[in-house]
């Protein structure tokens, strides 16, 4: 199953996990706390943990060729969220066994 990773570095790590499984709800499958979020797109699943430096966001999808456009939906979501500050989105890419 592709699997990519990002750790965004924000103050707000937990305001934009909370809008985002907020946002989706009404569409999709969603679990979160402040710190915790699940989400299970039809792209595929995005987990999201905040701490108070970064939001570290987990993506997975049964089908390869969907995991870049999975990064680019959930990055220029919280994008919109985050409109007051610049945040950096450096996917790293694994194939999980």
């Amino acid at each position: 199953m592709p699997t990519s990773h990002a750790d965004v570095t924000t103050a707000h790590a937990s305001r934009y996990l909370q809008q985002l499984c907020k946002h989706w709800a009404h569409k999709f499958p969603v679990e979160f706390d402040p710190n915790h979020g699940t989400i299970d797109l039809s792209l595929g699943r995005t987990i999201m943990d905040a701490d108070g430096e970064a939001l570290h966001i987990t993506v997975s999808t049964d089908e390869s060729a969907s995991i870049e456009r999975l990064e680019s939906v959930v990055a220029d979501h919280i994008k919109r969220f985050a409109f007051r500050e610049e945040l950096v989105f450096d996917w790293k890419r694994a194939e999980a066994a």
